[in-house]
C-alpha cells in the first residue's frame, strides 16, 4: 500500500487540507483536486447516492501518491468498510458514530487479523493488482488506513470520550451541520452549546491523541478552526466549490449590476 501521507502528517503532529467530493463523479476529478493542492479527497456515499461502482472508478484515477482517497461510507457495516477499502481507499468515515462499540466495528472491519476480522482478497484493486509479501501487504494496510469517526449528534458527544479511547481510532470529525440540528439549535455554528460541544471533542482527542477534523466552506472559517487546533480540515465540496466561484464571476460581469445570492 502506498504511504498515507496524511495519516503521516497527523501522526507528527501536522495539519492536512483536502476537500470533499459529492457531485462530480468524473475520471478527471481527482486530478483536478490533486493539481490544486488538496492533500486528500473525502469521497460521500452519505448523500451523494454513489454507488460502490462510482466508487470504484472514483479511487481508480485518483492520483494516490499525490492525493489520498479517503471514503465516507452510507453506515457503519462491515461490507461498506470492506468494500471501498478493497477498491482501494486509503481512509474510512463513519457518520454519527454514537458509540465506542461503533468505532470498534469500523476498527474491526477495516483491519485484516490480528488487529481485526477484514476479509482476505490480495492481488486486487487495493494493492494495485501486485502479489506482493501478503504479511508485508496486510501490515502496511493495517498501518497506512486512516480510521475517522463522525461526530455529530447529542448521543455520539455523550460518549466521545469512549469513542476517542477506542484503539486505532486516528480522527474524530466534528460534523457541525448535523450537530447544531441535534443539539436543537440547527445552523447556530456559534450557539454557546455548539462551542462547549467543540471543546469537548477537543478535549478527547488531546486525551487519546486523536486529531480534531471538520469541513469548512469559507477561507475565514478555516482560518478560524486552524486557529483553534484542527488538524484535519476539508475546504468546501465540489458543487458549492464550483457554484461560488461561478456566481461571483458571473455577478461581477453582470452589466446590469443584478447580483444572485
Amino acid at each position: 500500500m502506498i504511504r498515507n501521507t496524511v495519516k503521516q502528517k497527523l501522526r507528527e503532529g501536522g495539519v492536512s487540507i483536502g476537500t470533499m467530493l459529492f457531485e462530480f463523479n468524473t475520471t478527471g476529478i481527482a486530478r483536478i483536486a490533486a493539481n490544486a493542492g488538496a492533500e486528500f479527497a473525502l469521497f460521500d456515499m452519505e448523500h451523494s447516492g454513489w454507488s460502490i461502482e462510482t466508487i470504484r472508478m472514483l479511487i481508480a484515477t485518483t492520483p494516490k501518491s499525490e492525493l489520498v482517497p479517503i471514503v465516507r461510507i452510507p453506515a457503519t457495516e462491515y461490507h461498506f468498510v470492506a468494500n471501498v477499502l478493497d477498491m482501494g481507499a486509503m481512509g474510512v468515515m463513519i457518520p454519527m458514530c454514537e458509540s465506542a462499540d461503533q468505532a470498534r466495528l469500523l476498527v474491526s472491519s477495516a483491519k485484516y487479523p490480528p488487529d481485526g476480522r477484514r476479509g482476505a482478497a490480495f492481488a486486487i484493486a487495493h494493492d494495485d493488482y501486485r502479489g506482493s509479501s501478503i504479511p508485508e501487504t496486510v501490515q502496511s494496510a493495517n498501518d497506512e488506513t486512516l480510521l475517522i469517526a463522525q461526530i455529530e449528534t447529542a448521543r455520539g458527544l455523550e460518549h466521545v470520550e469512549e469513542i476517542a479511547a477506542v484503539p486505532g481510532i486516528d480522527a474524530l470529525w466534528i460534523g457541525l451541520y448535523d450537530l447544531t440540528l441535534s443539539l436543537g439549535v440547527a445552523g447556530q455554528m456559534n450557539h454557546p452549546n455548539v462551542l462547549a460541544a467543540t471543546d469537548r471533542v477537543f478535549a478527547a482527542c488531546q486525551a487519546h491523541n486523536k486529531s480534531p477534523a471538520v469541513l469548512v466552506t469559507s477561507i475565514a472559517e478555516g482560518e478560524a478552526q486552524l486557529a483553534r487546533g484542527f488538524k484535519l480540515i476539508a475546504y468546501g465540496g465540489d458543487l458549492w466549490i464550483y457554484q461560488a466561484a461561478l456566481r461571483n464571476a458571473i455577478n461581477c460581469l453582470r452589466p446590469d449590476g443584478k447580483r444572485s445570492t
